[in-house]
Parts: structure tokens; sequence; C-alpha cells
């Protein structure tokens, strides 16, 4: 439900943006208000913690592969790394885009 409603918004987000391009007035965007949403703080940790969650899947394959366990495929191991790798790199983006916009905001003038 939470990917329809982001879904909604960005295509909100979109046309709304089409239409200040296009210099045509807009009507005044309603972005419904999702009471039970978490917060901001509550998805960064859930974020990480399925990141991590992945990292430690991605190691006990690879531990498991090196000692020869049965049933687990080496192409099996490479994909839950790339996986892992990804998600990593992705999470570190984000904290770097965060660590940016708080130097901007502490930059900003009283």
């Amino acid at each position: 439900m939470t990917q329809g409603v982001e879904f909604n918004r960005l295509m909100l987000q979109m046309r709304t943006m089409q239409l200040e391009a296009m210099g045509k007035p807009q009507a005044p965007a309603q972005i419904e208000k999702n009471v039970n949403a978490p917060a901001f703080d509550d998805m960064l940790k859930m974020a990480v913690n399925k990141v991590n969650d992945l990292q430690q899947a991605t190691g006990d394959l690879q531990s498991g592969y090196e000692r020869g366990v049965p049933g687990i495929d080496l192409t099996e191991v490479m994909i839950a790394s790339q996986k892992s790798s990804v998600a990593f790199q992705a999470m570190t983006q984000v904290r770097n885009k965060m660590i940016t916009a708080y130097e901007d905001i502490m930059k900003m003038p009283i």
C-alpha cells in the first residue's frame, strides 16, 4: 500500500513540475496525510537493518559454500553478494545526501 501512495505522490509532483514548466497556473496540490506512516528515523532503522540482514545472509552463504555445504551454488553466492553490495552502496549514498543536507541547513543564516 505504501508503494501505491508513494507512486501517487510522485505522479502528483511530476504533474506539478510539468505545469510549472509550461507556465500554466496550477491547482493547489492535495497531499494526503498518512497518519499510520512510520517516522523517518524508524524507516531509516528498518533500511539499515535490512542491509545488515542481507550482508549477514550473504556471509552465511559464502561460508556455507566454502565449507562445501550441498545445495549452495556459486551463482547463488555471487548474486547474494552483489545484492548486498548494491544495498550497502545505496545506503552509503543516502547517508552522504543526508549529511550534505544537514550541512546545508547548518550553513543557512538565521
